[in-house]
């Protein structure tokens, strides 16, 4: 069984907390770490590591302060390189090379966003669970067979955008970055489409943008084409 928590999901900070009762994992840094600390009850000795999927600083504010605190610290390399980490905390990890770390098995997959060497996670446990995070990108190449649990973004929605921009709430030249940059609704709406979502359990949407969103359209919706709970993660 997992259990995930949401600290933070916005622009503002992005962190999240998982466990499958052996392990717990932060996923994600990208909050103050006093505010870290606090949501672990202070309990920050009790995590196996943490896996940032890229260097911008609403997901890895904190990555410094966590290794200072004795936390291992998981992402590519170009991530360290361009957050200037390095030590025996900082662990370099590659697409499409599994890692362990507590009891999970952790299998990093390459997304596409608008930094150096980005990567989602496939992580499965001892019990069988299997869950993918993916954020921060606009496209997802690959499909997965036998998720249980989804943490995806779902950042925005064209037609809100392009609404937005007519209404001048949004400056033209926000758009083709996040299209390039973001997971879009209508994006999500295909990644499972394409997907096995026999076994899947439940969804977490991340990341909702402050102005191009509707999170009750966007629980309604996609939970009308998976029939599966979703859950719009706490911001």
């Amino acid at each position: 069984m997992i259990t995930i928590k949401s600290f933070g999901s916005s622009s503002a900070g992005n962190c999240y907390w998982i466990s499958d009762g052996r392990s717990e994992l932060l996923l994600e840094a990208g909050l103050r770490f006093a505010d870290i600390r606090k949501a672990l009850d202070f309990r920050v000795s009790r995590l196996a590591g943490c896996l940032i999927s890229h260097e911008h600083g609403d997901h890895s504010k904190s990555a410094k302060d966590l290794m200072k605190a004795g936390v291992t610290v998981y992402a590519s390399q170009g991530t360290f390189d361009s957050l200037k980490i390095s030590g025996h905390r900082a662990r370099p990890v590659r697409s499409k090379e599994q890692f362990t770390v507590g009891s999970w098995t952790v299998m990093p997959f390459d997304v596409e966003h608008d930094v150096d060497e980005p990567i989602g996670f496939l992580m499965t446990n001892h019990d069988g669970d299997k869950l993918a995070f993916l954020t921060d990108t606009y496209y997802c190449r690959y499909t997965f067979s036998g998720i249980t649990h989804l943490m995806v973004e779902c950042n925005y929605s064209l037609r809100i955008l392009d609404e937005n921009i007519a209404a001048g709430r949004v400056h033209p030249a926000m758009r083709p970055r996040l299209l390039r940059s973001h997971f879009s609704l209508e994006n999500v709406k295909d990644f499972l489409r394409a997907n096995d979502l026999s076994q899947l359990q439940e969804i977490y949407l991340l990341h909702l943008s402050d102005s191009n969103s509707d999170e009750a359209l966007f629980k309604r919706e996609i939970q009308s084409i998976t029939g599966k709970p979703v859950y719009v993660a706490g911001r």
